[in-house]
């Protein structure tokens, strides 16, 4: 038995990787702790997750303005000497980040104490923190098919993103059922990420009478604060009542993406795989100023292998006749979920975990203390 400390804090997509990691090295018997973000996001996604040891550390975004910029440097340097207490404290065998801000200070701490440090990086443009600690890795897990030049070339591993044993491919009509809609009756989900987006909650507002009109279901995750929830009903074929839902959040994206025949999404690295084990197509309209357009990238992987296509938001209109053409050629839908089930093929939860194990055997004290099941600290 071995410790891992695993840094995933600040999005979603960071977040619920950390959790899939998490729940597979505790499956085989290893203690684990999660550093998480003070985030709103993190506090709610770890509610499902009790038996799970959570750490929050602190942190905040790096910005060239020069308040954003000291409050980051501020918060950095008290998140170092926090992660170095925590190191010696938990004397892991093995410390895994996943990006962004939560990452840098305990890969650091980590890194100086002699610990092995792994690092994984989703997204088809590697970000900064991946970027600037790559050196320091042992191990670094990208997409297939991207580069790190900083990192070494024998720390390098191909592996897509680990996806919560949760998130599976259901049955559409019992999704739809759990989800209050009409299990026989098409679905259109619209999801903004973690954090939502307005240009995406705006469009599926303006459409939702559009859609109902044609017998579509509306979806909608509008992320926090980012408008009203609620169900309205609209007038659909022969005057039967269709339903358009708006919730800021959710906590049941297997269900969400069972339920959806499309969903229309920004195109971050965790949506991505999310929509790829649960074969459901989509239309994706990255947020253009993600860090290095990276949901750009992302976007464009996703449609060249067959699973959709992509809008800028620039063309967010465009979506009132890309989602009908969808929606109403089954042939198209179906062709895409064959391209998304040949992607969903490679596992790299199992891979991770092998190779992990592999890269510890020998090192870590098995007698590590880790924190108490359930535990939230600050």
């Amino acid at each position: 038995m071995k410790t891992f400390l695993i840094s995933c804090g600040g999005t979603g997509g960071h977040l619920s990787p950390g959790i899939a990691l998490a729940e597979g090295l505790r499956a085989r018997g290893h203690r684990v702790t999660l550093f998480i973000s003070h985030k709103k996001i993190d506090a709610r996604l770890i509610e499902k997750y009790p038996d799970l040891s959570f750490v929050r550390i602190p942190g905040a975004p790096f910005g060239l303005r020069p308040l954003t910029l000291a409050r980051f440097v501020w918060h950095q340097t008290h998140a170092f000497f926090f992660s170095l207490r925590q190191v010696r404290s938990l004397r892991p065998a093995c410390i895994v980040g996943f990006g962004g801000f939560t990452t840098a200070s305990l890969m650091v701490a980590g890194a100086l104490a002699g610990i092995p440090v792994a690092l994984h990086e989703a997204n088809r443009v590697p970000g900064r923190a991946i970027r600037l600690l790559g050196r320091l890795a042992r191990r670094v897990y990208l997409p297939p098919g991207v580069e790190l030049p900083q990192a070494r070339r024998d720390a390098v591993r191909a592996a897509g993103l680990p996806v919560r044993r949760e998130i599976s491919r259901g049955a559409s009509a019992a999704a739809r059922t759990a989800l209050g809609l009409d299990p026989h009756r098409p679905v259109l989900a619209v999801l903004g990420g973690s954090q939502g987006a307005l240009a995406l909650n705006d469009w599926a507002r303006r459409q939702a009478e559009h859609l109902a009109r044609a017998g579509v279901q509306l979806y909608c995750v509008t992320g926090p604060g980012k408008g009203e929830e609620g169900t309205t009903t609209y007038p659909g074929p022969g005057g039967v009542p269709v339903p358009a839902m708006f919730v800021s959040f959710s906590d049941r994206m297997a269900d969400i993406l069972s339920a959806a025949d499309l969903v229309v999404s920004r195109a971050g690295a965790g949506t991505i795989a999310e929509l790829i084990r649960c074969r459901t197509p989509a239309v994706l309209v990255p947020f253009p100023q993600a860090a290095d357009n990276h949901q750009a990238a992302n976007a464009a992987w996703f449609a060249r292998e067959g699973g959709g296509r992509v809008v800028a938001q620039t063309e967010v209109n465009g979506l009132d006749r890309e989602v009908p053409g969808w929606l109403h050629d089954a042939g198209r839908l179906n062709r895409a979920r064959v391209e998304l089930e040949r992607l969903d093929r490679s596992d790299p939860l199992t891979f991770m975990l092998e190779d992990l194990e592999k890269l510890t055997t020998g090192r870590g004290p098995d007698a590590a203390t880790s924190v108490p099941r359930a535990e939230v600290r600050s």
